[in-house]
């Protein structure tokens, strides 16, 4: 069981979209799953999907009912010990992040940490 699944959900963001696959696909820390929930997008966010597919563990496009029917997607499909949600557009400020987060060693059921917001990234 990977200790972590990550989920990105996505509806027509496909440049957003790209920036958070790689941020996710080029962490240092490999134990982890990668599922995306995309709600049938006509954007090229597929294609997107697909040039990183061999870094993505599930994959699936289909209409859904809103933002947290596709959560609920994921949750679904996820094994890890733990989900984090990066939706399309969100990024993992550098490739080391899940690295420091989890050589801390926890047990706590929740875990949450800063963010970093605004127009200037």
């Amino acid at each position: 069981m990977p200790k972590l699944s990550i989920i990105t959900i996505n509806l027509n963001n496909a440049e957003g979209l790209e920036k958070t696959i790689q941020s996710v696909v080029n962490q240092t820390f490999t134990d982890f799953e990668y599922i995306i929930i995309d709600g049938g997008s006509t954007d090229g966010s597929v294609e997107v999907i697909k040039k990183y597919a061999d870094k993505i563990n599930y994959w699936l496009s289909e209409p859904d009912k809103g933002i947290y029917n596709a959560m609920n997607k994921g949750i679904k499909v996820a094994k890890g010990e733990y989900c984090q949600f990066l939706n399309s557009g969100d990024w993992l400020i550098d490739n080391n992040v899940l690295k420091k987060v989890f050589n801390i060693g926890f047990d706590e059921d929740i875990v949450y940490g800063n963010i970093l917001c605004g127009l200037f990234f």
